[in-house]
């Protein structure tokens, strides 16, 4: 794969980056980071063809598998069916689409279908359709639970992020396609579905580019590292690991040449000024101080080299304040068909993390906590003086759809240059005059995280916070929720974010909640479920 000097603007104008251009070995497994709204999704985008750039060339070389970062729910009327055949090769595809509609012909009474039907499902058959539908099925049976006939015509936004994410993977990677472009293929995903998307990128002998936020899977899934910049691109020819100082010890060099650039600019200015003055009062000298100055005017022409890129600054500042000591007191709460009844407090200031398998319920018992849906089964109590703020998983905020940013900020801030001080903070600043709907992933995460700042809550509901924020973002909402002065209960999924944890609620996938003290206990559990299951079991008895 090689990029050469590409270059992309938004339709309004806008310029999102330029001069990007990096090569990829054949085999070579890279991450792809940047910060939010740099434009890496774009880019996958222009590599598999979804979009032409302004300037530049790209050549991928192969086959390509690509993984949007929203799959499954760009199309609201996509099937699990239709997903699973977008990627599959165009030939396949049609030949699928084809007999589909032609069954759906036939059904409405159209009897010139039936033939046609015929040579379609022939169709099939010779490009290896129904060995398709057999890796299909027994991708459907792992990840969901349930046959491909059962989920075949499903919505495919029925199924969870994760389950959409993991489905997608598996058929990816047992593709033909020699190239991966895979776009947050991390995103939703558990501990375990993340540890094996580890071993497989590591395994695969497919080149792979890959865009995450993910600290722990960056480190051990790739080998090296490409950081997308607003004017160019560098590649860290290492894993995740080790990046951070590589970028330190980069930016220390740019620092320096443009340091020696200006240090020589200065030199030979001063030598051209003193040959000028030398040949006021001797001729001999004019020669070379024509030299000098051509010789300074030339070095002047080539500028001076890359300067450092200025570190992205957030300033998360989420203050909270004083409630009851009891927060959230659930008795016996039970979700129909996800959670049976468990008891739990939830005292102020802890920092709960809730866990456990895709699908299993952690979304729908945070709604329940939020005070937007019923539990099913015994009573929630919320105490004096709690204001819960909810952070959404997948950014879908329909009061904000269609409103331009500045004026979601200023339903909180009317003063426009407060509004604006805060966007500034978030490094939204350049976003303030777009509509929500066309934000970055992160550039909505980082919103919300906004919102909810000043909305001044005291119990933060947060829903895979970091999914999405690029890792800066992460570190600073990290950070501000260490000296928060109120509740925190998270899903996540982000080892290095359940790191900052006190303590850990497991919802295992037949309902059952289990209680861990410590982060240790917790990933103990997660990579070994099956144990978890035992041990909720021997209490039981």
């Amino acid at each position: 794969m090689a990029v050469s000097n590409l270059a992309y603007a938004h339709p309004g104008g806008d310029l999102l980056f330029s001069e990007v251009s990096f090569r990829i070995s054949p085999g070579q497994h890279v991450g792809l980071v940047g910060t939010n709204g740099v434009g890496k999704s774009t880019l996958l985008k222009i590599l598999v063809g979804e979009l032409v750039p302004d300037e530049g060339e790209y050549a991928v070389g192969g086959l390509v598998g690509y993984m949007p970062q929203d799959v499954g729910v760009r199309d609201g009327e996509r099937t699990v069916r239709g997903l699973l055949l977008s990627l599959t090769p165009r030939a396949v595809r049609q030949a699928g689409e084809s007999m589909l509609a032609l069954e759906a012909q036939l059904e409405a009474g159209d009897p010139s279908a039936g033939m046609k039907l015929g040579e379609a499902i022939a169709d099939w058959s010779a490009l290896g359709g129904y060995e398709l539908e057999g890796q299909w099925d027994a991708a459907c049976r792992r990840i969901i639970r349930a046959s491909f006939a059962e989920v075949a015509e499903r919505p495919a936004r029925s199924l969870s992020g994760g389950e959409r994410k993991q489905l997608v993977l598996d058929v990816l990677f047992a593709s033909d396609a020699q190239v991966l472009l895979l776009d947050e293929p991390d995103n939703f995903l558990d501990v375990p579905a993340k540890l094996s998307l580890e071993r497989r990128v590591r395994a695969s002998k497919k080149t792979i580019l890959m865009i995450s936020h993910d600290r722990e899977v960056l480190s051990a899934a790739v080998g090296t590292i490409v950081t997308l910049e607003g004017n160019g691109a560098w590649v860290h020819g290492g894993s995740y690991a080790t990046y951070a100082q590589a970028r330190e010890d980069r930016q220390r060099r740019l620092g320096d040449a443009v340091k020696r650039w200006h240090e020589e600019e200065r030199r030979l200015f001063r030598l051209m000024k003193t040959f000028k003055e030398r040949a006021r009062y001797a001729p001999d000298w004019a020669k070379r101080a024509d030299a000098m100055e051509s010789r300074w005017r030339r070095f002047r022409a080539g500028g001076p080299p890359p300067s450092p890129v200025a570190d992205q600054a957030i300033a998360v500042r989420i203050r909270g304040g004083d409630s009851a000591r009891v927060v959230l007191d659930l008795r016996s709460v039970g979700i129909a068909g996800l959670l049976t009844p468990f008891s739990e407090e939830v005292h102020f200031g802890e920092r709960l993390g809730v866990i456990g398998p895709n699908g299993s319920g952690k979304s729908a018992l945070l709604h329940v906590l939020a005070g937007e849906t019923v539990a099913d089964h015994g009573q929630l109590r919320t105490g004096p003086r709690v204001s819960a703020g909810l952070f959404t998983q997948q950014q879908l905020r329909t009061d904000f759809s269609g409103r331009y940013v500045l004026d979601i900020v200023r339903t909180q801030h009317g003063d426009l240059q407060r509004a604006m001080a805060a966007l500034a903070r978030y490094g939204l600043a350049d976003a303030a005059r777009r509509r929500y709907d066309v934000l970055s992933g992160g550039e909505k995460a980082r919103l919300e995280v906004l919102i909810l700042e000043l909305e001044g809550h005291n119990l933060l509901l947060l829903d895979e916070p970091t999914d999405n924020l690029d890792t800066d973002s992460s570190e600073a909402l990290e950070k501000a929720l260490d000296s928060f002065t109120g509740t925190v209960v998270a899903v996540s999924h982000d080892r290095a974010f359940l790191r900052r944890l006190d303590r850990f609620l497991m919802v295992l996938h037949d309902g059952g909640v289990l209680s861990f003290p410590s982060y240790d206990s917790a990933l103990e559990a997660l990579v070994d479920p099956a144990h978890a299951s035992e041990v909720r079991l021997a209490k039981l008895l």
